[in-house]
């Protein structure tokens, strides 16, 4: 199709006339023209960013980049010999993840096809990802669907990932440079990218509800087990904590209302969506075969469902006992070892006293699971109350200190706020990532911490305080006071004593983390292979123990055997070594691929991409 040809379509469409197109099309195709002001006739060439900003969005999306990558990595093995491309973008349609054929790197760049290109509809107008934001539904934009003739010899589908709360967080969109030129050549790509997307968020609803119970279902019973269609995790109240999006939509349905409002789901009891409460789950759980497991929804779907129970709650702190002079909340954390030994009864001297402290260590490696260990070590009776400096806006951790007045700002609550610092009264708060926190607001803190006593944002009576204050950073504090970054005042005030954390990879009881770790996630008794606990020990983990958390939840939730192999992780972890170990392994295998694939047990699609991929020639 020639341009005038494609200008003279779009402009058909926004007067009102009749189109062929899918109507998420026509839609998108008239947002780009009313809202975005774009030009069909102009050209608008791919943005790739900055390495600096790029680095800022995939700091933001590493929670999810480290959950979902074993899940794109078994993706891209499927559709890598067919000269598809993976991205996967954050919720401003950047793309922070990226598989691809690094001899095509060249066009796939030029085309957007590559790590850091912007694919927002404001800017990209009518493509895969930006629809996919706009509308929250897989779909495929095929060639001439693009608004940009640039883009038209593109084939891009894409489904969106939500997370717990039922927002749009994500977007998984599989593309071709050159395709077909029917559109439905394109079904089995969206129904690939549909199911990934799906396995992500069922895998980080594991991840982050390993104290809940959780209950999978699926319209069958036969993979209900091994690949259910959605998922909810339900406090012990029976309340409904998070969500899947495929169980955001089952919920809507059984109480007529509207799935893209996860509000009115989110905190409602089982109940009024099921004919199930939550003293029936342990009726639901892997002890009865799944054929047993059916429940009916209010408006009357059948299901089967399976549900994960939570594992038991730690003792209250009055009950936990010293072990070794170290108090129990302390010893849990770590194995018997002189480093850590060390390190837990200093913790447990400093639990004992008002003084404030400095927790230090790389990202991951653990710093508010200590913090709150030393609280619950101590003999406060408040609560522990953690805020992330680095997560929030520069404008709202101030109200979230401490608190606001009824009005103070836009959108502040009618009738005020109390603030964390008011919260954490007769307790400890912890400020995480306090190398983040603006100037202006460290010259508050500081006051408040020499005079025990806040203002809230907005006006209203001082209120005193009394409270313990730990922090952590992993940036250098002394550096940034030499910069001129962090105040030097605050910083003593802080440093009263430190502790610094040792990184996974210098831990000596890295065998017995791995092992608690997966206890947490693996409600289905799943075990390591002796391959798959090799590959764990040699690899480096830069996200530490947060990496090595979300690498086991993973492995448990797409595991589907009874054994997690080196399959199940990503490739980095899989092969540690890879061109040494892939070389002698082929060599023991007389150099044939399909005996290599059969012996990592892997697929032989795999094999031929793990070996291009460590530098090795292929062999027959």
């Amino acid at each position: 199709m020639s341009t005038q040809a494609h200008v003279r379509e779009i402009e058909t469409v926004w007067q009102g006339g009749a189109s062929g197109r899918d109507s998420y099309v026509i839609q998108s195709w008239r947002r780009c023209l009313d809202e975005h002001h774009l030009d069909p006739a102009a050209r608008c060439e791919a943005v790739i960013l900055p390495e600096a900003r790029l680095n800022e969005h995939r700091e933001q999306a590493q929670a999810l980049i480290g959950i979902a990558r074993v899940g794109l990595e078994r993706l891209y093995g499927h559709i890598s010999g067919q000269n598809y491309v993976l991205l996967l973008t954050d919720r401003e349609g950047i793309a922070v993840e990226y598989f691809g054929d690094p001899r095509q790197a060249r066009e796939l760049r030029k085309a957007g096809l590559y790590l850091g290109a912007d694919w927002a509809e404001a800017r990209a107008g009518t493509c895969a990802v930006g629809a996919c934001i706009a509308t929250g539904e897989a779909l495929t934009i095929h060639q001439t669907d693009h608004f940009d003739m640039t883009h038209t010899p593109l084939s891009c589908t894409a489904a969106p990932i939500y997370d717990l709360d039922g927002r749009l967080c994500a977007v998984l969109d599989i593309s071709l440079l050159t395709s077909p030129d029917e559109k439905l050549s394109q079904v089995l790509a969206r129904h690939l990218v549909s199911a990934t997307a799906r396995r992500i968020e069922l895998a980080n609803l594991m991840a982050q509800t390993s104290r809940q119970w959780v209950l999978r279902f699926a319209a069958a019973p036969d993979f209900l087990d091994v690949d259910p269609e959605g998922a909810i995790a339900v406090d012990a109240a029976g309340r409904i904590t998070g969500m899947t999006n495929q169980a955001a939509r089952l919920l809507a349905r059984a109480a007529g209302q509207d799935w893209r409002c996860p509000e009115a789901l989110l905190g409602q009891r089982l109940e009024r969506f099921l004919e199930l409460d939550v003293n029936g789950l342990p009726g639901l759980m892997r002890g009865r075969p799944a054929q047993e497991r059916g429940l009916r929804t209010r408006d009357g779907q059948i299901l089967f469902a399976h549900a994960i129970e939570p594992p038991p709650r730690p003792k209250p702190r009055a009950a936990l006992a010293s072990i070794g002079g170290i108090p129990a909340p302390l010893r849990a954390l770590a194995a018997p070892g002189a480093v850590m030994d060390a390190l837990l009864a200093k913790a447990a001297r400093l639990a004992r006293t008002d003084l404030p402290l400095c927790i230090q260590g790389e990202t991951g490696t653990g710093k508010e699971v200590l913090a709150r260990a030393i609280h619950d070590a101590s003999a406060r009776r408040g609560d522990f109350v953690a805020l992330n400096c680095a997560a929030l806006p520069e404008g709202l951790i101030e109200a979230e200190l401490f608190g606001h007045a009824p009005g103070a700002f836009t959108g502040a609550a009618p009738k005020g706020r109390k603030g964390l610092v008011e919260a954490a009264d007769g307790g400890t708060l912890f400020l995480d990532e306090i190398g983040d926190m603006p100037l202006t607001l460290q010259t508050r803190l500081l006051r408040v911490l020499a005079e025990q006593e806040i203002q809230p944002l907005g006006g209203g009576a001082a209120r005193r305080v009394k409270l313990r204050v730990l922090c952590a950073s992993h940036r250098d504090l002394a550096g940034l006071v030499a910069q001129g970054l962090f105040r030097e005042d605050l910083y003593y005030r802080l440093h009263a004593a430190s502790l610094t954390l040792p990184p996974l990879r210098a831990r000596e009881d890295f065998d017995w983390l791995v092992a608690r770790l997966l206890a947490r996630h693996n409600q289905d008794r799943l075990r390591l292979s002796a391959a798959a606990l090799a590959a764990l020990r040699a690899h480096g983990w830069p996200g530490n123990l947060r990496e090595l958390d979300h690498c086991l939840a993973t492995a448990c939730a797409l595991c589907e055997g009874t054994e997690i192999t080196p399959e199940n992780l990503p490739v980095a972890l899989a092969l540690p070594d890879e061109a040494a170990q892939l070389r002698a392994a082929l060599a023991e295998c007389g150099g044939n691929v399909s005996a290599l694939a059969r012996r990592l047990r892997i697929d032989r699609t795999t094999a031929h991409r793990r070996l291009r991929k460590a530098g090795l020639r292929r062999h027959s």
